[in-house]
């Protein structure tokens, strides 16, 4: 679980854009190749540290691998043909 507040916002972000792309018709292999270049970013950035980079992938990994976080409910047309 992810207590660093800075970390909390990144994971926000990131599945909230995982969301936003499903929704465009990207799907896995896009999603992970959008993850990979965000963590290099951080990386690369050294916006937080390493460690926490690390714990982020792997939540965010858990995210991205479970697909009912991507799943619409459907709703139901209720037609009355009286």
């Amino acid at each position: 679980m992810l207590q660093d507040t800075q970390t909390i916002r990144h994971y926000q972000h990131i599945t909230d854009a995982l969301n936003q792309q499903w929704d465009r018709g990207y799907r896995t292999e896009e999603l992970r190749l959008y993850l990979d270049g965000y963590l290099a970013a951080l990386r690369h950035s050294n916006a937080i540290e390493p460690y926490r980079v690390h714990r982020l992938e792997e939540e965010v990994t858990r995210y991205l691998y479970d697909y009912s976080n991507f799943s619409r409910p459907q709703t139901e047309l209720d037609l009355d043909y009286n």
